[in-house]
């Protein structure tokens, strides 16, 4: 069964979570690469084999850009930083956002506000599913688990779904101490040091999305 925006929501089917960025050459793949990386830690999955689209306990993890370099490399310090940090960077291409990719996603979250702005403003029904990271993780504190459907007796996936229900709730009530609380600023071209601060940056504000995804 399909929404008429043609995302799925039949029971047992996937979620796709999307990370948007500006070239998705950095920050995004950093994203994506991150949360496959924890996903199929807590999901006890195995860490090889999960290249784009390949569903992790029923949740697919993408990343696209919006100004993005298709069918580009990660930058070489971007792979640096995810290597730092346990995760595999091997066999990242880069894509442009595509009103497609919006379309399919459950979950969009981007770096900073301005990505935000312009996944929503293409349509799609999307404003409802599409955050920044750090905002997402904001309102993710803020829910009690114990209001999510149980991991184990209804899926992982109808979790993820109500999760980004109970976030879409509490977004008007729940507002970022100032604006930049919820950027992630851009590490093209600077230093690895820069990247690699970026990337623990970037970790810590995924730590409570996977563990209120997962229940783990």
């Amino acid at each position: 069964m399909t929404t008429p925006e043609g995302r799925g929501i039949g029971i047992g089917d996937t979620f796709r979570i999307l990370h948007v960025s500006t070239g998705n050459v950095c920050r995004s793949p950093i994203t994506e690469r991150l949360t496959r990386h924890a996903l199929a830690g807590r999901l006890g999955s195995p860490l090889s084999g999960y290249a784009g689209g390949t569903p992790i306990g029923g949740l697919i993890v993408e990343s696209a850009g919006t100004w993005g370099h298709e069918g580009a490399p990660m930058e070489a310090h971007a792979e640096t930083v995810l290597a730092d940090l346990g995760a595999d960077p091997a066999g990242f291409v880069g894509r442009e956002l595509l009103d497609e990719h919006v379309i399919r996603a459950d979950l969009v979250l981007t770096a900073t506000r301005d990505h935000r702005a312009q996944v929503i403003s293409m349509g799609h029904s999307a404003g409802l599913r599409t955050f920044t990271l750090k905002e997402f993780t904001r309102l993710v504190r803020a829910i009690d688990p114990a209001t999510l459907p149980d991991p184990v007796d209804e899926g992982v996936v109808e979790r993820a779904r109500a999760l980004v229900r109970a976030a879409a709730a509490l977004r008007g009530w729940l507002l970022a101490p100032s604006a930049e609380a919820d950027e992630v600023y851009d590490p093209y071209g600077a230093p690895l040091p820069f990247f690699r601060s970026v990337g623990e940056e970037i970790q810590q504000a995924l730590e409570p999305v996977v563990v209120a995804l997962t229940g783990k």
